[in-house]
Protein backbone atom coordinates (compact mmCIF):
# COMPACT_ATOMS: atom_id res chain seq x y z
CA UNK A 1 0.00 0.00 0.00
CA UNK A 2 1.75 3.22 -1.09
CA UNK A 3 1.59 6.65 1.55
CA UNK A 4 -0.75 9.15 1.14
CA UNK A 5 1.85 11.01 -0.81
CA UNK A 6 4.23 14.34 -0.27
CA UNK A 7 3.00 16.96 2.74
CA UNK A 8 2.24 19.06 -0.09
CA UNK A 9 -0.39 16.84 -1.77
CA UNK A 10 -3.86 16.70 -1.79
CA UNK A 11 -5.65 14.09 -0.17
CA UNK A 12 -8.89 13.03 -0.57
CA UNK A 13 -11.54 10.76 1.13
CA UNK A 14 -14.58 8.57 -0.42
CA UNK A 15 -16.38 6.73 2.46
CA UNK A 16 -20.43 5.24 2.59
CA UNK A 17 -20.64 6.07 6.70
CA UNK A 18 -23.96 4.19 7.09
CA UNK A 19 -25.46 6.89 9.55
CA UNK A 20 -23.66 10.36 10.91
CA UNK A 21 -25.98 11.09 13.69
CA UNK A 22 -24.40 8.65 15.85
CA UNK A 23 -21.40 9.32 15.63
CA UNK A 24 -21.47 13.40 17.38
CA UNK A 25 -18.45 14.63 19.07
CA UNK A 26 -16.78 11.76 17.78
CA UNK A 27 -17.12 13.20 14.66
CA UNK A 28 -13.89 15.48 14.14
CA UNK A 29 -11.44 13.25 15.78
CA UNK A 30 -12.56 10.43 12.78
CA UNK A 31 -12.38 12.95 10.21
CA UNK A 32 -9.21 14.12 11.51
CA UNK A 33 -7.85 10.62 11.75
CA UNK A 34 -8.43 9.77 7.72
CA UNK A 35 -5.33 12.64 6.83
CA UNK A 36 -7.57 13.97 4.25
CA UNK A 37 -8.21 17.15 3.46
CA UNK A 38 -11.41 16.67 1.65
CA UNK A 39 -13.69 13.97 2.79
CA UNK A 40 -16.98 13.09 1.29
CA UNK A 41 -19.44 11.18 2.97
CA UNK A 42 -22.55 8.78 1.61
CA UNK A 43 -25.52 7.71 2.87
CA UNK A 44 -25.66 10.42 6.05
CA UNK A 45 -28.86 9.90 6.77
CA UNK A 46 -29.92 12.86 8.18
CA UNK A 47 -32.49 15.40 7.15
CA UNK A 48 -31.58 19.42 7.90
CA UNK A 49 -34.13 19.61 11.33
CA UNK A 50 -32.29 17.21 12.43
CA UNK A 51 -28.58 18.28 11.72
CA UNK A 52 -27.00 19.17 15.16
CA UNK A 53 -24.34 21.29 15.78
CA UNK A 54 -21.85 19.04 16.82
CA UNK A 55 -21.84 17.04 13.35
CA UNK A 56 -22.50 20.70 11.11
CA UNK A 57 -19.35 22.60 12.66
CA UNK A 58 -16.44 20.82 13.44
CA UNK A 59 -13.37 23.51 14.12
CA UNK A 60 -11.13 23.35 11.36
CA UNK A 61 -13.37 22.32 8.65
CA UNK A 62 -16.32 23.79 6.46
CA UNK A 63 -19.10 21.54 5.12
CA UNK A 64 -21.62 21.02 3.04
CA UNK A 65 -25.38 18.73 3.12
CA UNK A 66 -27.18 17.38 0.60
CA UNK A 67 -30.51 15.77 2.55
CA UNK A 68 -33.53 13.92 0.91
CA UNK A 69 -36.37 15.65 0.55
CA UNK A 70 -39.12 12.54 0.13
CA UNK A 71 -37.98 10.00 3.29
CA UNK A 72 -36.83 11.02 6.53
CA UNK A 73 -32.98 9.31 7.60
CA UNK A 74 -32.95 8.14 4.17
CA UNK A 75 -30.05 8.83 2.00
CA UNK A 76 -28.01 12.13 2.01
CA UNK A 77 -24.15 13.01 1.27
CA UNK A 78 -21.98 15.62 3.37
CA UNK A 79 -18.82 17.21 2.01
CA UNK A 80 -16.06 18.20 4.82
CA UNK A 81 -12.79 20.23 3.88
CA UNK A 82 -10.39 21.65 5.84
CA UNK A 83 -9.96 25.18 5.96
CA UNK A 84 -6.71 25.85 3.87
CA UNK A 85 -8.90 23.92 1.18
CA UNK A 86 -11.98 25.60 1.04
CA UNK A 87 -14.23 25.81 -2.04
CA UNK A 88 -15.21 29.08 -3.77
CA UNK A 89 -18.17 27.25 -5.40
CA UNK A 90 -20.94 24.70 -4.19
CA UNK A 91 -23.67 23.09 -4.95
CA UNK A 92 -26.09 20.68 -4.31
CA UNK A 93 -27.33 17.97 -6.98
CA UNK A 94 -26.20 17.18 -10.20
CA UNK A 95 -28.84 19.39 -12.46
CA UNK A 96 -28.46 23.02 -11.00
CA UNK A 97 -32.43 22.95 -10.10
CA UNK A 98 -31.71 23.40 -6.28
CA UNK A 99 -29.30 25.62 -6.94
CA UNK A 100 -32.27 28.49 -6.39
CA UNK A 101 -31.36 29.81 -10.17
CA UNK A 102 -34.74 28.46 -11.23
CA UNK A 103 -33.40 27.03 -14.08
CA UNK A 104 -31.02 23.47 -14.63
CA UNK A 105 -27.59 23.72 -15.39
CA UNK A 106 -27.29 23.60 -19.03
CA UNK A 107 -26.52 20.44 -19.66
CA UNK A 108 -27.61 20.59 -23.51
CA UNK A 109 -30.11 17.35 -22.68
CA UNK A 110 -33.15 18.74 -22.65
CA UNK A 111 -34.72 16.47 -24.67
CA UNK A 112 -33.87 13.32 -22.50
CA UNK A 113 -34.56 15.32 -18.74
CA UNK A 114 -37.39 17.13 -18.57
CA UNK A 115 -37.50 19.71 -15.57
CA UNK A 116 -39.86 17.51 -13.73
CA UNK A 117 -37.41 14.57 -13.84
CA UNK A 118 -34.15 16.95 -12.85
CA UNK A 119 -35.74 17.80 -9.56
CA UNK A 120 -37.00 14.06 -9.15
CA UNK A 121 -33.82 13.00 -9.55
CA UNK A 122 -31.85 14.93 -7.17
CA UNK A 123 -34.62 15.35 -4.64
CA UNK A 124 -33.10 11.99 -2.55
CA UNK A 125 -29.94 13.98 -1.40
CA UNK A 126 -27.41 11.74 -3.19
CA UNK A 127 -24.80 14.61 -5.08
CA UNK A 128 -22.65 17.56 -3.75
CA UNK A 129 -20.37 19.56 -6.04
CA UNK A 130 -17.50 21.85 -4.83
CA UNK A 131 -15.23 23.50 -6.73
CA UNK A 132 -11.68 24.61 -5.89
CA UNK A 133 -8.44 26.19 -6.82
CA UNK A 134 -5.29 24.24 -7.53
CA UNK A 135 -1.93 25.09 -8.44
CA UNK A 136 -0.25 22.10 -11.07
CA UNK A 137 3.53 22.52 -10.80
CA UNK A 138 3.42 22.26 -15.25
CA UNK A 139 -0.07 23.45 -15.55
CA UNK A 140 -0.46 26.78 -13.43
CA UNK A 141 -3.85 27.28 -11.86
CA UNK A 142 -6.61 24.62 -12.55
CA UNK A 143 -10.21 24.42 -11.16
CA UNK A 144 -11.41 21.02 -9.69
CA UNK A 145 -14.82 19.90 -9.36
CA UNK A 146 -15.39 17.08 -6.81
CA UNK A 147 -18.54 15.41 -6.91
CA UNK A 148 -19.93 13.49 -4.16
CA UNK A 149 -22.57 10.90 -5.06
CA UNK A 150 -24.35 8.17 -4.11
CA UNK A 151 -25.77 6.26 -6.33
CA UNK A 152 -29.11 4.75 -5.97
CA UNK A 153 -29.18 0.72 -4.78
CA UNK A 154 -31.90 -1.35 -7.40
CA UNK A 155 -33.39 -4.63 -6.70
CA UNK A 156 -33.59 -5.75 -10.32
CA UNK A 157 -36.51 -7.10 -9.45
CA UNK A 158 -37.94 -3.62 -8.76
CA UNK A 159 -37.86 -1.86 -11.90
CA UNK A 160 -39.09 1.43 -11.01
CA UNK A 161 -36.51 1.65 -8.86
CA UNK A 162 -33.59 -0.11 -11.53
CA UNK A 163 -35.18 2.58 -14.02
CA UNK A 164 -34.46 5.26 -11.14
CA UNK A 165 -31.06 4.35 -10.82
CA UNK A 166 -30.03 4.43 -14.38
CA UNK A 167 -31.22 7.78 -15.26
CA UNK A 168 -29.65 9.01 -12.12
CA UNK A 169 -26.23 7.48 -13.47
CA UNK A 170 -26.64 8.79 -17.07
CA UNK A 171 -27.35 12.50 -15.25
CA UNK A 172 -24.17 12.28 -13.34
CA UNK A 173 -21.90 11.21 -16.48
CA UNK A 174 -23.68 14.21 -18.06
CA UNK A 175 -22.49 16.54 -15.86
CA UNK A 176 -19.25 15.13 -15.21
CA UNK A 177 -18.47 15.66 -18.69
CA UNK A 178 -19.91 18.55 -19.30
CA UNK A 179 -17.53 20.00 -16.51
CA UNK A 180 -14.33 18.45 -18.22
CA UNK A 181 -15.54 20.23 -21.68
CA UNK A 182 -15.57 23.21 -19.07
CA UNK A 183 -12.03 22.61 -18.84
CA UNK A 184 -12.15 21.34 -15.58
CA UNK A 185 -10.35 18.84 -13.56
CA UNK A 186 -12.86 16.75 -11.88
CA UNK A 187 -13.39 13.98 -9.15
CA UNK A 188 -16.07 11.71 -8.85
CA UNK A 189 -16.13 10.25 -5.57
CA UNK A 190 -18.73 7.77 -3.83
CA UNK A 191 -20.57 4.69 -3.47
CA UNK A 192 -21.78 3.73 -7.16
CA UNK A 193 -23.62 0.50 -5.25
CA UNK A 194 -22.18 -1.23 -8.90
CA UNK A 195 -19.09 -3.64 -8.95
CA UNK A 196 -17.54 -3.30 -12.40
CA UNK A 197 -15.49 -6.13 -12.78
CA UNK A 198 -15.83 -9.49 -11.74
CA UNK A 199 -12.14 -9.55 -9.87
CA UNK A 200 -14.23 -6.45 -7.70
CA UNK A 201 -16.90 -9.47 -6.50
CA UNK A 202 -16.59 -12.14 -4.14
CA UNK A 203 -19.32 -14.33 -5.87
CA UNK A 204 -19.56 -12.61 -9.69
CA UNK A 205 -21.70 -16.03 -10.66
CA UNK A 206 -22.02 -16.73 -14.79
CA UNK A 207 -19.76 -13.95 -16.27
CA UNK A 208 -22.36 -13.51 -18.95
CA UNK A 209 -24.59 -12.50 -16.60
CA UNK A 210 -22.74 -10.24 -14.60
CA UNK A 211 -21.40 -8.09 -17.59
CA UNK A 212 -24.50 -7.69 -18.67
CA UNK A 213 -26.39 -6.29 -15.71
CA UNK A 214 -27.38 -2.80 -16.57
CA UNK A 215 -25.53 -0.90 -14.24
CA UNK A 216 -22.54 -2.28 -15.25
CA UNK A 217 -23.06 -1.95 -18.55
CA UNK A 218 -23.48 1.67 -17.98
CA UNK A 219 -20.19 2.15 -15.97
CA UNK A 220 -18.49 0.47 -19.07
CA UNK A 221 -19.45 3.35 -20.91
CA UNK A 222 -18.43 5.97 -18.38
CA UNK A 223 -15.01 4.92 -17.41
CA UNK A 224 -11.84 3.37 -18.86
CA UNK A 225 -8.47 0.79 -17.74
CA UNK A 226 -6.69 3.11 -19.59
CA UNK A 227 -6.83 6.62 -20.31
CA UNK A 228 -9.09 7.80 -22.88
CA UNK A 229 -9.41 4.28 -24.18
CA UNK A 230 -12.56 4.21 -26.50
CA UNK A 231 -13.57 7.44 -26.09
CA UNK A 232 -14.18 7.00 -22.59
CA UNK A 233 -12.55 9.84 -20.01
CA UNK A 234 -12.59 8.86 -16.64
CA UNK A 235 -9.93 6.40 -15.20
CA UNK A 236 -10.82 4.29 -12.26
CA UNK A 237 -8.15 5.10 -10.21
CA UNK A 238 -7.76 2.46 -8.04
CA UNK A 239 -6.98 -0.34 -10.49
CA UNK A 240 -4.87 2.32 -11.92
CA UNK A 241 -2.30 1.46 -9.54
CA UNK A 242 -3.90 -1.65 -8.85
CA UNK A 243 -5.15 -3.87 -11.60
CA UNK A 244 -4.58 -7.15 -10.36
CA UNK A 245 -5.40 -6.52 -7.04
CA UNK A 246 -7.32 -9.48 -6.34
CA UNK A 247 -9.93 -9.72 -2.99
CA UNK A 248 -9.71 -5.77 -2.72
CA UNK A 249 -13.01 -4.94 -1.78
CA UNK A 250 -14.64 -2.12 0.07
CA UNK A 251 -18.32 -3.33 1.41
CA UNK A 252 -18.90 -6.44 3.12
CA UNK A 253 -22.81 -7.24 4.43
CA UNK A 254 -22.13 -7.02 8.39
CA UNK A 255 -24.97 -9.11 9.32
CA UNK A 256 -23.21 -12.70 8.37
CA UNK A 257 -19.70 -11.45 9.65
CA UNK A 258 -18.94 -11.22 6.55
CA UNK A 259 -16.01 -8.87 7.14
CA UNK A 260 -13.96 -11.25 9.25
CA UNK A 261 -13.46 -13.58 6.29
CA UNK A 262 -13.04 -10.78 3.67
CA UNK A 263 -16.17 -11.66 1.52
CA UNK A 264 -17.10 -8.51 0.00
CA UNK A 265 -17.82 -6.21 -3.39
CA UNK A 266 -15.97 -3.20 -4.35
CA UNK A 267 -18.49 -0.97 -4.86
CA UNK A 268 -16.75 2.85 -3.69
CA UNK A 269 -14.52 4.23 -6.14
CA UNK A 270 -12.79 7.91 -6.74
CA UNK A 271 -13.02 8.54 -10.59
CA UNK A 272 -11.10 11.03 -12.01
CA UNK A 273 -11.64 12.88 -15.25
CA UNK A 274 -9.16 15.56 -17.02
CA UNK A 275 -6.64 16.18 -19.78
CA UNK A 276 -3.89 13.79 -18.61
CA UNK A 277 -5.09 13.14 -15.35
CA UNK A 278 -2.83 10.27 -14.84
CA UNK A 279 -0.06 12.73 -14.70
CA UNK A 280 -1.19 14.53 -11.96
CA UNK A 281 -2.79 11.35 -9.88
CA UNK A 282 -0.62 10.15 -7.04
CA UNK A 283 -1.80 7.25 -5.96
CA UNK A 284 -5.43 5.16 -4.37
CA UNK A 285 -6.61 2.52 -1.70
CA UNK A 286 -8.52 0.91 0.23
CA UNK A 287 -8.49 1.77 3.97
CA UNK A 288 -9.55 -1.28 5.06
CA UNK A 289 -8.55 -1.27 8.38
CA UNK A 290 -10.98 2.14 8.69
CA UNK A 291 -13.67 0.11 11.22
CA UNK A 292 -17.24 2.11 11.92
CA UNK A 293 -19.39 1.18 8.76
CA UNK A 294 -20.15 -1.46 6.90
CA UNK A 295 -17.89 0.14 4.02
CA UNK A 296 -14.37 0.96 4.18
CA UNK A 297 -12.87 4.18 3.21
CA UNK A 298 -11.15 4.74 -0.36
CA UNK A 299 -7.94 7.48 -0.15
CA UNK A 300 -6.96 8.87 -3.37
CA UNK A 301 -4.17 11.89 -3.54
CA UNK A 302 -3.18 14.33 -6.41
CA UNK A 303 0.38 15.83 -7.32
CA UNK A 304 -1.16 19.36 -6.58
CA UNK A 305 -1.54 22.58 -4.13
CA UNK A 306 -4.91 23.57 -3.54
CA UNK A 307 -5.13 26.98 -3.25
CA UNK A 308 -8.33 28.47 -0.28
CA UNK A 309 -11.42 30.85 -1.30
CA UNK A 310 -11.47 34.41 0.21
CA UNK A 311 -15.06 33.32 1.52
CA UNK A 312 -17.33 30.36 2.06
CA UNK A 313 -20.37 29.40 -0.36
CA UNK A 314 -23.80 30.21 0.12
CA UNK A 315 -24.01 26.41 0.91
CA UNK A 316 -21.28 25.77 3.81
CA UNK A 317 -23.42 25.15 7.21
CA UNK A 318 -21.70 28.29 8.99
CA UNK A 319 -24.02 30.27 6.80
CA UNK A 320 -26.87 28.63 8.07
CA UNK A 321 -29.40 30.67 10.33
CA UNK A 322 -29.59 27.81 12.82
CA UNK A 323 -26.00 27.68 13.01
CA UNK A 324 -24.87 31.32 12.49
CA UNK A 325 -25.83 32.48 15.63
CA UNK A 326 -29.53 34.03 14.40
CA UNK A 327 -31.45 31.07 16.64
CA UNK A 328 -29.87 30.23 19.41
CA UNK A 329 -32.41 29.51 21.89
CA UNK A 330 -35.67 28.01 22.31
CA UNK A 331 -37.08 30.63 24.45
CA UNK A 332 -37.91 32.87 21.86
CA UNK A 333 -39.91 29.93 20.25
CA UNK A 334 -42.44 29.87 23.43
CA UNK A 335 -45.51 31.78 24.24
CA UNK A 336 -46.70 31.71 27.96
CA UNK A 337 -50.83 30.65 27.80
CA UNK A 338 -53.15 32.32 29.90
CA UNK A 339 -54.68 30.17 32.55
CA UNK A 340 -58.06 29.38 31.96
CA UNK A 341 -60.53 31.46 34.22
CA UNK A 342 -63.30 28.99 33.79
CA UNK A 343 -64.17 25.60 35.73
CA UNK A 344 -62.59 24.53 38.53
CA UNK A 345 -58.26 24.37 38.69
CA UNK A 346 -56.79 21.03 37.93
CA UNK A 347 -56.25 18.78 41.47
CA UNK A 348 -52.62 18.19 40.07
CA UNK A 349 -51.70 21.46 39.28
CA UNK A 350 -53.43 22.92 42.62
CA UNK A 351 -51.68 20.70 45.19
CA UNK A 352 -54.60 20.22 46.51
CA UNK A 353 -55.26 17.51 49.46
CA UNK A 354 -56.52 14.58 47.81
CA UNK A 355 -55.65 15.51 44.44
CA UNK A 356 -53.63 12.11 44.08
CA UNK A 357 -55.77 9.05 44.70
CA UNK A 358 -53.56 6.28 46.27
CA UNK A 359 -54.52 2.76 47.82
CA UNK A 360 -55.13 3.32 51.82
CA UNK A 361 -52.44 1.79 54.17
CA UNK A 362 -51.57 -1.49 53.87
CA UNK A 363 -48.33 -3.90 52.94
CA UNK A 364 -47.72 -2.17 49.70
CA UNK A 365 -48.75 1.68 50.75
CA UNK A 366 -46.59 4.62 52.85
CA UNK A 367 -47.05 3.78 56.24
CA UNK A 368 -48.56 7.20 56.57
CA UNK A 369 -51.06 7.18 53.72
CA UNK A 370 -54.38 6.47 54.10
CA UNK A 371 -54.57 8.60 57.68
CA UNK A 372 -56.13 11.55 56.63
CA UNK A 373 -59.10 10.08 54.98
CA UNK A 374 -61.46 8.92 57.99
CA UNK A 375 -64.81 7.90 55.86
CA UNK A 376 -65.15 4.69 54.82
CA UNK A 377 -67.10 3.36 51.62
CA UNK A 378 -70.74 3.28 52.17
CA UNK A 379 -72.83 0.21 51.34
CA UNK A 380 -73.05 -1.02 47.61
CA UNK A 381 -69.87 0.96 46.48
CA UNK A 382 -68.10 -0.72 44.12
CA UNK A 383 -64.14 -1.04 42.83
CA UNK A 384 -63.54 0.82 40.08
CA UNK A 385 -61.87 -1.00 37.49
CA UNK A 386 -58.23 -1.30 37.49
CA UNK A 387 -57.64 -1.12 33.75
CA UNK A 388 -59.44 0.50 30.85
CA UNK A 389 -60.28 4.35 32.38
CA UNK A 390 -60.52 7.01 29.94
CA UNK A 391 -58.63 10.17 30.62
CA UNK A 392 -61.32 12.32 31.66
CA UNK A 393 -63.17 10.31 34.14
CA UNK A 394 -63.96 10.95 37.31
CA UNK A 395 -63.91 9.50 40.91
CA UNK A 396 -65.58 10.96 43.85
CA UNK A 397 -66.21 13.85 41.75
CA UNK A 398 -62.61 14.68 41.36
CA UNK A 399 -60.38 14.09 37.89
CA UNK A 400 -58.40 10.36 37.91
CA UNK A 401 -54.69 11.28 37.78
CA UNK A 402 -54.25 8.74 34.25
CA UNK A 403 -50.21 8.10 35.12
CA UNK A 404 -51.98 6.61 38.48
CA UNK A 405 -53.76 3.30 37.89
CA UNK A 406 -54.10 2.35 41.45
CA UNK A 407 -56.07 5.03 41.80
CA UNK A 408 -59.01 3.77 39.89
CA UNK A 409 -59.94 1.84 42.88
CA UNK A 410 -61.89 2.45 45.79
CA UNK A 411 -62.52 0.24 48.89
CA UNK A 412 -64.53 -2.25 48.29
CA UNK A 413 -68.07 -3.49 50.12
CA UNK A 414 -67.67 -3.03 54.01
CA UNK A 415 -63.54 -2.28 54.19
CA UNK A 416 -62.63 0.77 55.89
CA UNK A 417 -60.67 3.18 54.29
CA UNK A 418 -57.40 1.43 55.69
CA UNK A 419 -57.95 -1.51 53.80
CA UNK A 420 -56.75 -2.94 50.29
CA UNK A 421 -59.38 -2.52 47.96
CA UNK A 422 -57.98 -5.34 45.72
CA UNK A 423 -59.72 -8.83 46.87
CA UNK A 424 -57.35 -11.33 47.61
CA UNK A 425 -56.74 -14.53 45.15
CA UNK A 426 -58.15 -17.50 46.27
CA UNK A 427 -56.50 -19.58 48.61
CA UNK A 428 -54.47 -22.57 47.16
CA UNK A 429 -52.96 -25.76 48.59
CA UNK A 430 -49.24 -25.85 49.47
CA UNK A 431 -48.37 -28.04 45.98
CA UNK A 432 -50.37 -25.64 43.82
CA UNK A 433 -53.01 -27.47 42.76
CA UNK A 434 -57.04 -26.55 43.66
CA UNK A 435 -58.44 -28.43 46.50
CA UNK A 436 -59.95 -31.85 44.98
CA UNK A 437 -57.82 -31.57 42.34
CA UNK A 438 -54.81 -33.63 41.47
CA UNK A 439 -51.29 -31.99 40.08
CA UNK A 440 -50.25 -32.92 37.33
CA UNK A 441 -46.94 -35.35 36.57
CA UNK A 442 -43.64 -33.99 36.36
CA UNK A 443 -43.44 -35.90 33.07
CA UNK A 444 -46.25 -33.61 31.71
CA UNK A 445 -44.22 -30.32 32.49
CA UNK A 446 -41.52 -31.83 31.08
CA UNK A 447 -42.78 -33.01 27.74
CA UNK A 448 -44.78 -29.66 27.72
CA UNK A 449 -41.46 -27.16 28.43
CA UNK A 450 -38.99 -28.94 26.83
CA UNK A 451 -38.47 -26.44 24.48
CA UNK A 452 -36.55 -27.34 20.99
CA UNK A 453 -34.04 -29.99 20.39
CA UNK A 454 -30.27 -28.74 20.24
CA UNK A 455 -29.15 -27.82 17.21
CA UNK A 456 -26.88 -29.96 15.10
CA UNK A 457 -23.38 -29.82 14.38
CA UNK A 458 -21.86 -28.95 11.27
CA UNK A 459 -19.61 -31.39 9.33
CA UNK A 460 -16.98 -28.87 8.32
CA UNK A 461 -15.96 -27.84 12.00
CA UNK A 462 -17.80 -29.97 14.35
CA UNK A 463 -19.39 -26.89 15.75
CA UNK A 464 -23.39 -25.91 17.04
CA UNK A 465 -25.37 -24.90 13.96
CA UNK A 466 -27.42 -21.48 14.37
CA UNK A 467 -30.67 -21.26 13.94
CA UNK A 468 -31.69 -18.91 10.69
CA UNK A 469 -35.34 -17.69 8.93
CA UNK A 470 -36.01 -17.55 5.55
CA UNK A 471 -36.68 -14.16 4.62
CA UNK A 472 -36.77 -14.13 1.24
CA UNK A 473 -40.34 -13.95 -0.07
CA UNK A 474 -41.63 -17.20 -1.61
CA UNK A 475 -43.18 -20.41 -0.02
CA UNK A 476 -40.62 -21.19 2.76
CA UNK A 477 -40.67 -17.49 4.00
CA UNK A 478 -40.78 -17.75 7.78
CA UNK A 479 -39.78 -20.78 7.71
CA UNK A 480 -36.43 -21.96 10.25
CA UNK A 481 -33.57 -23.56 9.18
CA UNK A 482 -30.02 -25.39 10.74
CA UNK A 483 -26.76 -23.90 8.72
CA UNK A 484 -23.21 -23.23 9.99
CA UNK A 485 -22.68 -20.19 12.20
CA UNK A 486 -19.36 -18.93 10.21
CA UNK A 487 -19.30 -16.20 8.58
CA UNK A 488 -19.80 -16.37 4.97
CA UNK A 489 -15.90 -16.89 2.84
CA UNK A 490 -14.41 -17.98 -0.03
CA UNK A 491 -14.13 -21.96 0.12
CA UNK A 492 -10.01 -22.05 0.17
CA UNK A 493 -10.54 -20.15 3.97
CA UNK A 494 -11.06 -22.55 6.42
CA UNK A 495 -12.42 -20.31 8.53
CA UNK A 496 -15.56 -19.64 5.90
CA UNK A 497 -18.89 -21.06 6.68
CA UNK A 498 -19.40 -24.48 5.22
CA UNK A 499 -22.11 -25.81 3.52
CA UNK A 500 -24.34 -27.82 5.62
CA UNK A 501 -28.13 -26.70 5.72
CA UNK A 502 -31.16 -28.53 7.32
CA UNK A 503 -34.73 -27.33 7.59
CA UNK A 504 -35.17 -26.83 11.54
CA UNK A 505 -38.94 -29.04 11.35
CA UNK A 506 -37.34 -32.22 9.65
CA UNK A 507 -36.18 -35.07 11.47
CA UNK A 508 -33.31 -35.96 9.68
Amino acid sequence: METAGPESGLRLVSWNVNGIRARGKQLRPTLLSLGAHIICLQETRVSRDLLEEDVAILEGFNSYFSHSRTRTGYSGVATYCTDDVAPFAAEEGLSGVLSGSGAPFPLGLTDQFSDQELRQLDSEGRALITKHRLRLSEEGERTLAVINVYVPRADPDNQQRLQFKLRFCQLLQARAEALLRDGEIVLVLGDLNISHRPIDHCQPGDLDEFAAQPGRRWLDGFVCQEEGTGGRLFIDTFRLFHPGRLEAYSCWQTSTGARETNYGTRIDYVLAGGPQARRWLGGCDLLTEVQGSDHCPVRAWLRARCLPAAGLPPLCTKHLPEFAGVQQTLSRFLVALPRPDHGPPSPLASGEEGAVFRLGAGANSHPNEGAKSGQGAGAGAKPRPAIGGRRGKKVNGRPCPSGNLLAYFKPADGEGAGSRSVSPLPSSSPTGASEGVAPPPADFWKGLLRGRPPPPACPGHGEPCVLRTVKKAGPNRGRGFYSCRRPPGPPHNPASRCGFFRWADSSG
